[in-house]
C-alpha cells in the first residue's frame, strides 16, 4: 500500500472510530401512550382514553418533565368558568429508579362547556436521580379539583411508559432512588426528549476527538519516516 493510501485509510479509520462513538450515545426514548381512565367523579364512575406525552429537559442538577393530555378526560354536568379546574397528577417511575413524581400545572384558562371532555393542561415537575441508570416514567392517577369537589382518575390499561431515560445521579450515586417534585406552566423544552445528561455527551466529545488525535498522530508518524526513508537512500 503507497504512503498516501495508508494515509487516507488512517484518516478515514478515525473518522469512523469518531462517529461510531457519538452513535453510542445513550437515548432517550419517548412513545405516546394510550391510557385508560377509570374516573371517580361525584356523580358517579366515567371513562375516557386520552394518549399521553411525557417529556423531560435537563434543568440545573435535575430534569424538568411535562406530562401532557391529547385528549379530554371526565366532564362536568355544569359549565366550568375561566379558573375554576385545577389539575394534578403523578408519574410512576420505574427501572433504575422507583416512587412517584407530582407534577402539577395551572388552572383552566378558558371556560369548559357543561357535559364536554376536560382538557388538561400540561403538568411539569422537576425530577432529580438518586440513582443513575436507566429509568422509566409512566403515567399514574390523574386528579381533578374544581367547585369544591375532587374527581380522581386512574388508569386501569397497565399502560407502559411514555419516557425512558438515561440518567446520572445528582450526587454521584446512592443506594436507594427516590423522586419529588412540582411545577407548572408550559414546557419550553418543545420537540424530542434530552438524549442524556450534559456531561454525558461532553465525555464522549472528548473521547471521539481522542481517536480522531491519535489518527493524525500516527498519519504525522508515516510521513516522517516516509520522508527518513527517502532520505536515506
Amino acid at each position: 500500500m503507497s504512503y498516501r493510501k495508508r494515509t487516507a485509510a488512517l484518516a478515514s479509520a478515525a473518522a469512523l472510530a469518531g462517529s461510531v462513538v457519538w452513535m453510542a450515545a445513550p437515548a432517550a426514548r419517548a412513545e405516546v401512550v394510550d391510557v385508560n381512565y377509570q374516573c371517580k367523579t361525584p356523580i358517579g364512575d366515567k371513562s375516557a382514553v386520552s394518549p399521553i406525552d411525557i417529556k423531560a429537559v435537563e434543568s440545573g442538577g435535575g430534569y424538568r418533565v411535562t406530562m401532557s393530555w391529547q385528549k379530554g378526560v371526565s366532564s362536568s354536568p355544569v359549565e366550568l368558568g375561566k379558573g375554576a379546574m385545577t389539575p394534578s397528577a403523578t408519574i410512576t417511575l420505574g427501572g433504575a429508579d422507583s416512587g412517584t413524581l407530582s407534577v402539577t400545572g395551572p388552572a383552566n384558562d378558558a371556560a369548559i362547556p357543561a357535559n364536554t371532555p376536560i382538557k388538561i393542561s400540561d403538568l411539569s415537575g422537576t425530577y432529580t436521580p438518586e440513582k443513575s441508570g436507566e429509568v422509566t416514567f409512566t403515567a399514574g392517577v390523574l386528579t381533578i379539583k374544581a367547585l369544591g369537589t375532587t374527581t380522581t382518575c386512574t388508569p386501569t390499561n397497565d399502560p407502559g411508559p411514555s419516557l425512558t431515560l438515561d440518567v446520572t445521579a445528582a450526587s454521584g450515586g446512592g443506594t436507594t432512588g427516590s423522586a419529588q417534585g412540582s411545577g407548572s406552566g408550559p414546557d419550553t423544552g418543545a420537540g424530542l426528549p434530552q438524549t442524556g445528561p450534559e456531561d454525558s455527551a461532553v465525555a464522549l466529545g472528548t473521547l471521539g476527538g481522542t481517536v480522531l488525535l491519535v489518527g493524525a498522530a500516527g498519519a504525522l508518524w508515516l510521513s516522517r519516516r516516509h520522508q527518513g526513508a527517502r532520505a536515506g537512500r
